[in-house]
């Protein structure tokens, strides 16, 4: 077994009603130095167990819904690049990629 590790972490402050303000998060490997501050993340984790997916969604006060609409966009875009890069599963994931540009023109959004 290899010696390579990396290591992220992700500090969440929250509020009194347990809602988050601040989203700060670190990567031995991640460019640039110190912290990084962001306002949305979605974790997902396959637990092999239980052949279910562990789900971590956050977003601040401050994330807009603008914001969040190219967020979600974006994350879509890259999940459609991930199944044909994990999977091998071109077509499938050209009509993901198909609907990520019907998505972003429902949600009035430039494709960037």
């Amino acid at each position: 077994m290899s010696d390579n590790k990396k290591e992220i972490s992700i500090t969440v402050e929250l509020d009194d009603n347990n809602v988050p303000e601040k989203i700060d998060w670190n990567a031995t490997d991640k460019e640039g130095e110190g912290i990084a501050n962001c306002k949305a993340m979605f974790l997902s984790m396959w637990d092999p167990k239980k052949q279910d997916t562990l789900r971590l969604d956050l977003w601040t006060k401050e994330m807009t819904k603008d914001e969040m609409k190219i967020f979600f966009h974006q994350t879509l875009v890259t999940m459609a690049d991930t199944l044909e890069n994990a999977t091998e599963e071109e077509g499938m994931a050209e009509d993901m990629r198909d609907f990520t540009a019907y998505f972003a023109d429902k949600m009035e959004i430039l494709d960037s």
